[in-house]
């Protein structure tokens, strides 16, 4: 059956709308989720920023990371929250294309950002005596501000030519204006535009990772060089917190956007969008404070 173009000026979020019944649960949960994420990367950003001593590149990084956790969550969940307190919400198509954008934005910033502190670790640990020669604050400046540009880059990329594109439905079955369920409501033949994101995932996600692996390779090889099982496992434990946060960000990322399109569910792409969106960016401040005694102490001192 052809389908109809329509000349679109907002989109309807269905949200939840399957368990509607559990919406009053579900917020509570969410909203819970959301403060205790804003205040634990608040937390950590506040007490690396405070303590001289973790004014290094390591710490730098991670503040980064904090300040995109609370901005890709703050894209996603306030819209959220509004869908399960009234149900069925409406956005503008500009605000719609503005959700997408910053999603995508900051999405992208932090998979080259966790390739940016792999490299960090790459350095510390494979060449410890140039460490503070190469990461410099230039550099680490440098590899911040590419992060940014990337996801800038591609933000605006696929935004602008999704929102090009002629829609001929109105109806999101989602909680925020995600790349799949927007896709389905284009007219026509939508194979360049799933295309397109394919390229951007591979360009996103499967660039940095690939580069995280070799810098892991190198640190591997470098570890199991090392003439004590000590010296092995201290080397060791300063890459763990980010391994565990990269296993976690990019096991969702490329469940959610490297499967082929025959098990694209809406129910499972709520489940997994909200496993990156909300559970992920609790999760890496936790990590990161209970993985680092550096981090732990002074958390616990903060607290008391």
């Amino acid at each position: 059956m052809k389908r109809i173009v329509l000349l679109v000026s907002e989109f309807r979020l269905l949200g939840f709308s399957e368990v509607s019944h559990l919406s009053p649960l579900l917020f509570v949960v969410l909203f819970s989720l959301y403060i205790l994420t804003l205040m634990a990367n608040t937390v950590i950003a506040l007490i690396i920023n405070s303590d001289n001593t973790l004014h290094t590149p390591m710490y730098f990084f991670l503040t980064q990371l904090s300040c995109l956790d609370i901005c890709y969550l703050s894209v996603i969940v306030p819209k959220i929250l509004e869908n399960l307190m009234v149900g069925t919400v409406s956005i503008s198509k500009t605000g719609c294309a503005m959700q997408m954008f910053f999603f995508l934005f900051f999405g992208v910033a932090e998979c080259f950002l966790l390739s940016a502190m792999s490299f960090d670790r790459y350095v510390a640990i494979c060449y410890p005596l140039h460490y503070t020669i190469i990461m410099n604050s230039r550099v680490c400046k440098s590899l911040v501000a590419g992060t940014y540009i990337c996801g800038t880059a591609v933000g605006l990329v696929h935004t602008s030519i999704t929102f090009s594109l002629p829609f001929c439905g109105l109806a999101i079955n989602h909680f925020f204006c995600e790349i799949q369920p927007l896709l389905e409501l284009l007219c026509g033949n939508t194979s360049p535009s799933e295309i397109q994101v394919i390229v951007v995932a591979v360009f996103a996600i499967v660039g940095p990772f690939l580069l995280i692996i070799y810098s892991y390779i190198c640190i591997i090889s470098t570890i199991l060089k090392m003439s004590s099982a000590e010296s092995q496992q201290k080397a060791f434990s300063t890459c763990s917190s980010h391994l565990l946060v990269v296993t976690l960000f990019y096991g969702t990322a490329s469940s959610m956007y490297l499967r082929p399109k025959s098990s694209y569910s809406a129910s499972v792409d709520k489940l997994l969008s909200l496993s990156y969106t909300v559970v992920t960016p609790l999760l890496n401040p936790i990590i990161y404070s209970l993985r680092n005694e550096e981090m732990k102490g002074l958390c616990i001192l903060t607290i008391n």
